[in-house]
């Protein structure tokens, strides 16, 4: 229950944000690398990125049709007149046969810019989705991460005692040595402490 209340608190929080399209963002990736997305993740990257090409290949398309549609036009402009004798048959066959294709490209291009103008809805929301599965990966990763950065923390402070300890302890050996060094080359001279070296 409390992670169902989460993940609507993930989608609430990021409906109707002017979010970047993830897949097109290089520090989504980075979050991100291949080995680390879920199946989940990898999914609606896959959807998004097909809305995209979809996208991306009906303005192409209409921008070629509406391209051949003005040179069909173009043709019927400059073949317009047209004679009942047998020379301009052919002629006239091919206006009509420009006419009906360029019906069928008004037809084609109605349709995709209907299908078109959709899309950005459309990728909105799979990018929304994806935001909010990317959240709560986030957020997982975060949680795990503290509590890793919390033993870490008590790791290094456990070290930094047991250091600061055998500085201690060094510096009274050292200090030690030096009393007792001192204390024999008091007694037994410079010479023979040189011998005893």
């Amino acid at each position: 229950m409390a992670k169902l209340r989460r993940n609507r608190k993930f989608a609430e929080v990021v409906k109707n944000k002017k979010i970047p399209i993830l897949t097109l963002d290089s520090r989504w990736h980075e979050i991100f690398p291949e080995h680390e997305k879920t199946r989940l993740i990898r999914n609606l990257e896959g959807s998004l990125n097909e809305l995209l090409k979809k996208q991306g290949k009906l303005v192409n398309d209409i921008k070629d049709m509406k391209k051949l549609k003005k040179k069909l036009i173009n043709d019927i402009l400059d073949n317009m007149e047209t004679s009942n004798n047998l020379v301009d048959k052919p002629r006239e066959k091919r206006l009509i046969k420009n006419k009906n294709y360029i019906m069928e490209l008004n037809h084609k291009i109605n349709e995709d810019t209907e299908t078109l103008s959709h899309l950005p809805y459309e990728i909105r929301e799979e990018n929304e989705k994806l935001m909010v599965e990317s959240v709560k990966v986030c957020y997982d990763k975060l949680a795990r991460n503290g509590s890793n950065i919390s033993q870490l923390s008590d790791a290094i402070l456990k070290l930094q005692q047991e250091v600061n300890e055998n500085l201690e302890e060094k510096e009274e050996l050292e200090a030690e040595n030096d009393r007792i060094y001192s204390y024999m080359h008091d007694m037994l001279g410079a010479d023979a402490m040189e011998q005893l070296d």
